[in-house]
């Protein structure tokens, strides 16, 4: 059951601030629904205080309004792994520490994670590109200091760095997914399989 709040007539000009208001919205009930099947322009609508029309005005359609607030969330996620590897003492510490932000990113937000990395309407577009010049570009980064370091062998940076997002997204997808299964603690589970693959590219 949505709540509908009274809205004073935006004043002329603050169509931005309406957009605002939307995404914010969408974002909370995404949260609390856990579903963007559960998510409806009818609802948003509602909650903000406007008509359907005014929310079409914004967004062409209910995936554009849906990759949208998947893409402004997203665009946090760059702070978070640069905070994330600021602590560390190696190229190899920052890049196994921002593995784990990333999963624990993904944890903390699981329906909009599923919607960016999963989700075949999503691609493509702003979630496509705000995941990659966010999660990508650090993860590129971190393995080009780690061949500089002499950590890892030199080889092809972006490939290296594809295969650690794919192992942060594997583990934050299996732990999204299956709760249930006997991980103990979650974090130190994420760390173990991060350093394994980090070791695993060690140049020997």
């Amino acid at each position: 059951m949505t709540v509908r709040i009274r809205r004073q007539r935006a004043a002329r000009g603050s169509g931005d601030q309406l957009r605002a208001e939307i995404l914010a919205t969408t974002r909370d009930l995404l949260a609390r629904t856990g579903s963007a099947e559960d998510v409806s322009i009818r609802a948003v609508a509602e909650v903000v205080g406007v008509s359907p029309p005014s929310i079409y005005r914004h967004f062409a359609d209910k995936d554009e309004l849906i990759a949208a607030v998947v893409a402004e969330l997203f665009e946090e996620l760059s702070d978070v792994l640069v905070k994330a590897g600021a602590a560390a003492a190696d190229a190899a510490g920052r890049l196994e520490r921002q593995g784990l932000a990333y999963v624990q990113f993904a944890r903390a937000h699981p329906e909009e994670y599923r919607l960016a990395t999963m989700q075949p309407a999503c691609a493509g577009g702003a979630v496509d590109e705000v995941l990659g010049s966010s999660a990508f570009n650090h993860f590129v980064a971190s393995v080009q200091d780690c061949i500089d370091d002499g950590f890892f062998a030199a080889g092809d940076t972006t490939q290296i760095a594809l295969e650690m997002w794919a192992v942060a997204h594997g583990i934050a997808s299996l732990q999204i997914a299956k709760p249930y299964l006997p991980w103990g603690d979650l974090d130190e589970s994420a760390s173990r399989v991060l350093e394994t693959a980090c070791l695993g590219r060690a140049n020997r």
